[in-house]
């Protein structure tokens, strides 16, 4: 057992969350069996094979799953359909996004001249024309606004090496100069793709390899007057619409404290990933977990959810919570976040937390994990959907495991690394938390009303 391990079992027996079978006997909880057998009612329900086909339909079945395609659409109307199987309120809830369309065409050519080149065009870079913009190309050496003093770009096309500043900052100036389109070449091997961003002023922006930069500069520096067109035809930034997915378990009608705690995992993934484990894992365990508990008795409302977009920058948790009302707000007892909890390539379940602090969350998934399985350890990330919650100020934790695996974010993020058990653990542990904080039976506690608050020593600089 790690060292970590034992000091987070060590600080939960301080708090009096969890026990070992010999203080069990002595000076244990007196509820434990009780916890356990409460545990078993959702535990045992857990069906590994039910969260692996969730999986293979979401990314072999439908596949890529990109915010705002068909792809996307396919996998709301999927989950949405195995929520009302399961007898609970459904919503489908859309939202817009800008983002950036990548052209149909990207071209450079040389007037007079035999060179050939494949540009690149950078993501956020304004379209040409459909015959592109040509003019005299000046070298603008690193493209800084002195570079841009010491040459005359006025409504001309400026080569800018990479490096020093910013790319934006380098387009940004070339603009300010009077360019009307960059070439930057590489200051290293290899092709130049990059990004500018959604706002500032640019103008059409392409990529070279240092060598085909270099064959441009080396026809200035032989005092050539060199005439280039560029072409950028039908890219740009659009707005499209993702959905997020809210399924509702309403509390016993007569046993409802007025409650809400969160299930959430994204459904969308990236350009040429399947997304197996990113993130149809963490879907898979959040269905089979609202399986698990759609028919119990709780006296607490439990919203499973599902977010578009969150790839682009977790817009459709932000937009959820967004929706929010400060009363929903106030009776947030806090949020279950999964996201790559399937790939058997990668390290350990981590907590993870905004702020690297424990929570109400942290605390009864520690608890459930000593009963259920093996301690879970924490660790401080944002960058997922539990983000906008924690800004909310709702109590919030992503369940992750670190390292990362490698086929992270690449097309190799496939159904034959996916690990049944590992997604199994999981929603055992989770399942058997929500069901503690959903319980109508569980104890009140101050405003979460669910488990032991944070106590010292907190866990801080906790290695992964």
């Amino acid at each position: 057992m790690k060292k970590s391990s034992k000091a987070a079992i060590c600080c939960l027996m301080a708090a009096g969350m969890i026990f070992t079978p010999a203080a069990a006997a002595k000076e244990g909880p007196p509820n434990q069996q009780a916890a356990q057998a409460f545990d078993n009612k959702i535990v045992k329900k857990i069906d590994k094979e039910r969260i692996y086909q969730h999986v293979y339909n979401l990314s072999v079945d439908i596949g890529i799953r990109v915010a705002g395609t068909e792809g996307e659409m396919a996998a709301v109307h999927y989950i949405a359909d195995q929520y009302r199987s399961m007898g609970l309120d459904v919503e489908i809830q859309p939202f817009e996004f800008q983002t950036y369309q990548s052209p149909t065409k990207v071209s450079l050519g040389v007037t007079n001249s035999e060179l050939t080149f494949a540009p690149r065009a950078f993501s956020y870079s304004p379209a040409t024309p459909s015959e592109g913009v040509s003019g005299e190309i000046v070298d603008a050496g690193l493209g800084s606004s002195s570079d841009f003093e010491q040459v005359d770009a006025e409504g001309k096309i400026a080569l800018i090496e990479r490096g020093t500043y910013t790319f934006v900052e380098k387009v940004e100036n070339a603009a300010a100069a009077g360019a009307i389109a960059v070439v930057m070449y590489n200051n290293t091997s290899g092709p130049l793709a990059s990004s500018l961003n959604p706002s500032g002023t640019f103008v059409p922006t392409v990529g070279l390899t240092r060598e085909e930069g270099l064959s441009i500069k080396s026809l200035l520096n032989q005092g050539q007057s060199v005439e280039t067109n560029v072409q950028i035809v039908g890219g740009g930034v659009v707005t499209k619409t993702s959905h997020n997915v809210i399924a509702t378990k309403k509390a016993h009608k007569n046993h409802d404290t007025g409650q809400i705690i969160y299930v959430g995992s994204h459904h969308d993934s990236v350009p040429g990933a399947p997304g197996a484990s990113d993130n149809a894992s963490g879907v898979g365990v959040n269905l089979e977990i609202a399986r698990a508990v759609s028919n119990m008795q709780t006296d607490t409302e439990i919203r499973f959810l599902t977010f578009g977009a969150e790839e682009l920058g977790l817009l459709g948790s932000y937009h959820y919570v967004s929706t929010l009302t400060e009363d929903e707000k106030d009776r947030s007892v806090g949020m279950f976040n999964f996201d790559m909890v399937g790939n058997k390539n990668s390290g350990d379940m981590i907590m993870f937390t905004v702020d690297g602090q424990r929570n109400v969350i942290t605390d009864t998934a520690a608890s459930a994990s000593i009963r259920v399985s093996k301690p879970l350890t924490y660790g401080k990330v944002g960058r997922s959907d539990h983000q906008p919650f924690h800004d909310a100020g709702i109590p919030a934790a992503v369940y992750s495991y670190a390292p990362l695996e490698p086929q992270y974010h690449q097309p190799t993020d496939t159904i034959e690394h996916i690990s049944k058990e590992r997604m199994e653990n999981i929603a055992r542990i989770v399942g058997a938390s929500v069901y503690q904080i959903a319980r109508k039976d569980t104890p009140a506690l101050e405003k979460s009303r669910v488990a032991p608050q944070p106590v010292e020593p907190e866990f801080e600089n906790r290695p992964l």
